[in-house]
């Protein structure tokens, strides 16, 4: 789906989003009031230009526009893969653009992620999954890092992997296994305006995604973990 379509859908109120070098921002009206928008288009990796764009546009709102909600809208292929990125420190840039969101946060801005397209590795884990909830449609390709990529990272062959992956959401690509691990908390369909709606009215700044997890069946340790450390007990088993 293109950023203009999906506009379109989320927004029938109207916005005002602009493109520029694959970087979107402006507002847009949802449900009577103004929020600010921004995100990437063209599968883009992001690189320090974008980072900052992204950090410079959740600074302003912050600032000329206390508790404004804030969309966030995903597509990008993750963190750019160049040595002049690299050498300038592309992952404090990226760090720079996580503490901005989560600012946002503490500051009492609803934040609302939505992975339209495509949601790789670093350029996914800075943007929609700092928000508040992250959402995607049912067509969006989610993944941390691909099957040929993890098997020569690890060293586990590509064949056991896609075994692993049709019986554990860690393995496996798509927005429903991330749905599945509590890091997309639903997927949307149909009516974009309503949703987008009511994700913002049930918008909380605690971190629900480990407790989903475990409902959902996708991560069944990550709670459990937690909550031993919270309470200094031993980690109960299965």
């Amino acid at each position: 789906m293109s950023w203009q379509t999906l506009a379109d859908d989320l927004f029938p109120q109207g916005h005002s989003i602009t493109e520029k070098a694959e970087f979107l921002s402006g507002t847009a009206q949802v449900d009577g009031e103004v929020v600010t928008v921004v995100g990437t288009t063209g599968h883009t990796p992001i690189g320090i230009e974008i980072a900052l764009s992204q950090a410079q546009a959740i600074l302003q709102t912050v600032r000329a526009h206390p508790g404004r909600s804030i969309v966030i809208l995903v597509d990008t292929q993750g963190q750019r893969l160049r040595h002049r990125d690299e050498m300038l420190g592309i992952n404090s840039y990226m760090a720079h653009l996580g503490k901005c969101i989560d600012l946002a946060r503490r500051e009492g801005h609803k934040i609302i992620g939505l992975v339209y397209d495509q949601a790789l590795s670093g350029g996914f884990i800075t943007s929609g999954l700092m928000a508040d909830a992250c959402y995607a449609l049912p067509d969006a390709t989610i993944r941390v890092m691909g099957l040929p990529a993890m098997a020569r990272i690890t060293k586990v062959p590509e064949e056991r992997l896609v075994e692993l992956a049709k019986s554990n959401p860690v393995f496996a690509p798509g927005p429903e296994n991330y749905r599945r691990m509590g890091g997309v908390a639903d997927i949307w369909s149909k009516d974009l305006a309503a949703q987008l709606v009511q994700a913002l009215a049930d918008a909380d700044n605690r971190d629900g995604r480990a407790a989903l997890g475990q409902q959902r069946g996708g991560r069944n340790w990550s709670q459990r973990v937690v909550n031993a450390i919270v309470s200094g007990s031993d980690v109960q088993p299965l």
